[in-house]
């Protein structure tokens, strides 16, 4: 981890930042989540990564620590339905977009993990692979996924067919056979799932 991009930030004259990234952008169900979160200066954690290359208690075990250490975080989503109007793309940006606003103080800049800026209404700056380079980013990483696989948990009490617990919404083998066999949910996303043969 590169402790040093929030610092260089702030020298340039960013007084607060923000880090932001997303979970659930690929699933055929559920809202994509996104966190944005202000880390105090000099916050540092040898176990803050990239949520992908972490356990799943790991990452419940790390929420806590981010949001009991956090200056402010957020977690701003868009709904399957919202998906399926606007794209995933833009969706995903509208539930960073409600991150950012949710935050207090409001961040000058907000960085942000891969190659798009969201057009948060602030300052932006994108960094490649920033949830395994910037611990702001990675801190959002971890909270966008826990809180996003906490969310599918929940969906599979109310549609337990599915089995949402087990692969959270992705295209898996599983899930596309509880599809065929039980059809099309009100929380799948319709958009991804149009050429879908349900014969």
């Amino acid at each position: 981890m590169d402790y040093s991009i929030e610092a260089e930030e702030k020298l340039n004259g960013y007084s607060v930042i923000c880090g932001i990234d997303e979970a659930g952008r690929g699933p055929l169900a559920g809202a994509v989540y996104a966190a944005a979160v202000i880390l105090p200066d000099g916050f540092e954690h040898p176990l803050i990564n990239d949520s992908k290359k972490l356990s799943e208690k790991k990452r419940e075990e790390l929420f806590d620590v981010i949001c009991s250490n956090a200056v402010s975080y957020c977690i701003g989503t868009a709904s399957e339905k919202e998906i399926d109007d606007i794209n995933i793309l833009r969706a995903t940006f509208l539930a960073m977009k409600r991150a950012v606003d949710g935050l207090s103080p409001r961040p000058g800049l907000a960085l942000v993990d891969g190659n798009s800026l969201p057009g948060t209404g602030i300052a932006e700056k994108c960094i490649i692979k920033g949830d395994s380079k910037c611990i702001s980013i990675a801190s959002a990483s971890i909270l966008a996924k826990v809180s996003r696989d906490r969310y599918m948990k929940k969906l599979a009490e109310d549609y337990p067919e599915y089995q949402f617990e087990k692969h959270k919404g992705y295209g898996t083998q599983l899930h596309y056979d509880m599809i065929k066999k039980y059809g099309i949910s009100p929380v799948h996303r319709r958009s991804f799932l149009k050429n879908l043969d349900l014969k």
